[in-house]
Parts: structure tokens; C-alpha cells; sequence
């Protein structure tokens, strides 16, 4: 039994009342293409070691792709290595939601691999998504990239979230990452990053993201 693809939700008006000034930041673009290509440099090295641990560990595909929101709620195709069972989104209704609001998060998912829990850990599933960042559908530093479901059930003021480009990482990221389960401490967060963005704003949660993930701290 195929399951239908949730469909695309329709941006508000809230989206055409102003540009949010990273968008057209030729630096931050400059800085999102150089990070790209060092990420991608990175993947390349990582990528054949990583693909045998991930096929040895679990039948299926190395990298798992997912349509998601990004800009102004444009949808687009976003790329990860693979953590989870091939079945994982058939068997989302069997695992207890143990965050609050429009997220998803459960500590001891039984559909992550052993594998799966050590890219997660150190973040190694999120390189393919520096092919996303070279395309110009997210960047290095922004908002966390929404599935179509959960902006399915957005109210205005989470809409604001998608006034820039969605991120490899983020303010939540750099200083919680797992630990924080609540969509409503996100979106604040995200919004705070709009309010503070600055080229140099940007580069300090690329290093305290770094950090973070060295020291596995908040680690799923």
C-alpha cells in the first residue's frame, strides 16, 4: 500500500513583506560556495569507507533524500547519508514523539542503525547536504529545513522561519542541538538568528557548531 506524499503547502502573504538581508548577500554566497566546496572535498575522502559501513549494516540506499522547505516555502530535495531502516517513514506511527509541537525526536530511536547513531553523533550524515548549499537551496548557516508536513500545520509567525534560507546548521544547532525538544524554542531561536544575522554572526556559530560536535556535545 503506497502512502501519498503530503502536499506542497501554499506560502502566506507573510512571505512578501520584506527580504531578509542574508538572501542577497553576495559574502554570505561567496563564504556558503567556498564551505561547499570544502565540505564536498571532505564527503569525496569520507565517501567509499562510509558507503561500505552503511550497506554492511543495513540493506538499502547509501544516501536517503527528502523533500523539504526552504526560501519563502520553495520546496527542494535535500540530501543526507542514510541512518535509518529503508521502511523508516512506515514505521514513524510505532515510535513515541517524545518532543513538543511540530518536530519529531525520540532518544532511542529503535529505526536509527548502529551505524546511523555514529553519523549522527559526529554529523557526518549532513555532508551530502553541502551539495545542496553549492546549488543555492540552503546555506551554511540558517534555519532547520522543515519537511512539507510540518509546514502543512504552520501558524503566521512560524512562517517567518522560511525568510531565509534553510542551513546546514544553525542557532539551535550551535547551541543545543538534541536537546532541545521543543518546536516553539526552535522557531524562537531561528528567529533570533534573523534578527542578529551578520557575516561575522554567521562564521561564530560555524565555530561553535564545530565545537559541539567535536565534544559530541547535545549529540543524537
Amino acid at each position: 500500500m503506497s502512502i501519498s506524499p503530503p502536499a506542497i503547502p501554499k506560502a502566506p502573504e507573510i512571505l512578501t513583506e520584506g527580504i531578509h538581508p542574508s538572501t542577497h548577500c553576495r559574502i554570505k554566497r561567496a563564504l556558503d560556495v567556498l564551505g561547499a566546496l570544502v565540505g564536498l572535498s571532505i564527503m569525496l575522502v569520507m565517501l567509499i569507507p562510509l558507503a561500505i559501513a552503511i550497506r554492511k549494516d543495513s540493506k538499502g540506499p547509501i544516501l536517503y533524500s527528502q523533500l523539504r522547505c526552504g526560501l519563502n516555502g520553495k520546496t527542494f530535495r535535500i540530501w543526507k547519508f542514510r541512518t535509518m531502516v529503508v521502511n523508516a517513514e512506515h514505521l514513524k506511527g510505532t515510535v513515541k514523539n517524545q518532543a513538543k509541537g511540530l518536530i519529531f525526536k525520540n532518544e532511542n530511536d529503535p529505526r536509527i542503525t548502529r551505524v546511523g547513531k555514529f553519523l549522527r553523533s559526529t554529523s557526518l550524515d549532513e555532508f551530502p547536504q553541502f551539495w545542496n548549499v553549492l546549488r543555492g537551496e540552503m546555506s551554511l548557516v540558517g534555519t532547520r529545513p522543515p519537511t512539507l508536513d510540518e509546514v502543512a500545520h504552520y501558524q503566521p509567525h512560524h512562517w517567518r522561519r522560511l525568510q531565509v534560507k534553510p542551513g546546514i546548521t544553525g542557532e539551535w544547532q550551535a547551541r543545543g542541538r538534541s536537546t532541545i525538544e521543543d518546536f516553539e524554542t526552535i522557531v524562537a531561536m531561528d528567529l533570533y538568528y534573523q534578527c542578529r544575522w551578520s557575516v561575522g554572526y554567521d562564521l561564530a556559530i560555524i565555530g561553535a557548531t564545530i565545537l559541539s560536535v567535536l565534544k559530541r556535545k547535545g549529540a543524537c
